[in-house]
C-alpha cells in the first residue's frame, strides 16, 4: 500500500516511467510506507475536456488509494509531497494552462486482501 494512479492528458510531453519514479520516491520519502509497498501506474487520457471554453488546457491527476488509519496531517503531507514531485516532472505546453492535482482516498481495511507470491 499505497496504490498511486496517474492520469494525464495526451497533449502533455510526459515520460510516464520518470513521473512514476518521482512520485514513488516522494511517497517513500514521507516515511509512511515501505519501499516495496508503493505501487503506481500511469494512464494517458486521449479524450478529455477541461471546462466549457475551447481553450488550450491540460491536466495531470494522481489518486492515492491507501488503507485507512492515516491522520489528516499525514495525508496532507503525502499529497503535498506527491504534488511537488509531479510538478517537477511536467511543464505546461506552450500556450496551455496545466492543472495538477493529487487526492488521497481510503480503502476499506476490513475488506482489503493482498498476497505476495514469489517465484
Amino acid at each position: 500500500m499505497p496504490h498511486l494512479t496517474l492520469e494525464y492528458t495526451a497533449n502533455l510531453a510526459l515520460a510516464p516511467a520518470a513521473a512514476l519514479g518521482a512520485i514513488n520516491a516522494a511517497a517513500f520519502d514521507t516515511g509512511l510506507f515501505g519501499e516495496a509497498d508503493i505501487k503506481s501506474r500511469a494512464y494517458c487520457v486521449d479524450d478529455f475536456r477541461i471546462g466549457i471554453q475551447p481553450l488550450a488546457r491540460a491536466f495531470a491527476h494522481v489518486r492515492i488509494a491507501l488503507l485507512g488509519g492515516r491522520s489528516p496531517e499525514e495525508r496532507k503531507a503525502l499529497a503535498d509531497a506527491v504534488l511537488t514531485a509531479l510538478s517537477a516532472t511536467l511543464q505546461a505546453p506552450p500556450g496551455h494552462e496545466l492543472q495538477l492535482s493529487v487526492e488521497t482516498v481510503d480503502l476499506d481495511r476490513a475488506s482489503y486482501a493482498k498476497a505476495v507470491v514469489r517465484g
